[in-house]
């Protein structure tokens, strides 16, 4: 998987998001706004996924859209992902948009080496996840959720769900003692997805200094 580098490369905070050709595109911007949103220095490594539905799917689903099924390649990617993060003095946060922030999320039910999860706009409309959530305890210390507000505003049953499945999952981790945050943002799933991956990866770092 061909990993790209962006930030300061001495940091001691890392994030690590899985991205596609679209986020590529804006992948320096993203930058910037996490710069300027969290003041601190990280270093941001990007992770190039080469099959999204498969790559970041936790468990075989059905297509939603589209004629592609989610395959159940997740496990494989959080491997690839974890081989990096080897330096127990650094801070590691994994993080995305859409798929990438469900594959987040997953990841922190999976393994104690991220500090925090920052899930932007995630898939949690995926079948069964809100099943997954419930029977778990993720294993990091802060989670960011968030979602557009014209999300769950769709014609797609599965994926109108998102907003009430978002909630629920609010709810748990609050019911989890989890530090958390659901942040509500203007627009679709397709508005600002750099701006909203930039707020979510600041809040996950201004979080964890303030524990420091």
């Amino acid at each position: 998987m061909n990993v790209l580098n962006y930030g300061d490369k001495d940091a001691d905070i890392i994030l690590l998001q899985p991205v596609d050709a679209h986020d590529l595109e804006s992948m320096d911007r993203e930058a910037d706004l996490i710069r300027e949103l969290s003041g601190r220095a990280f270093r941001l490594l990007a992770f190039c996924v080469p099959n999204w539905n498969r790559d970041l799917s936790p468990w075989k689903a059905p297509a939603v859209f589209g004629k592609e099924d989610f395959g159940d390649g997740a496990a494989k990617t959080l491997a690839q992902i974890s081989d990096v993060c080897t330096d127990k003095t650094q801070t590691y946060f994994v993080g995305g948009y859409s798929l990438a922030g469900l594959f987040a999320l997953w990841a922190v039910y999976q393994t104690d080496l991220f500090h925090g999860a920052a899930a932007a706009s995630p898939s949690l409309w995926f079948p069964g996840f809100s099943d997954y959530m419930r029977a778990q305890k993720p294993m990091c210390s802060h989670i960011y959720l968030s979602l557009g507000d014209r999300e769950e505003h769709t014609r797609s049953s599965v994926m109108a769900s998102v907003g009430a499945k978002i909630r629920e999952a609010s709810a748990l981790l609050e019911e989890q003692q989890i530090d958390h945050i659901l942040e509500w943002n203007p627009g679709n799933h397709f508005k600002d997805n750099n701006l909203r991956t930039a707020k979510a990866f600041a809040w996950l770092i201004q979080r964890e200094c303030r524990t420091i």
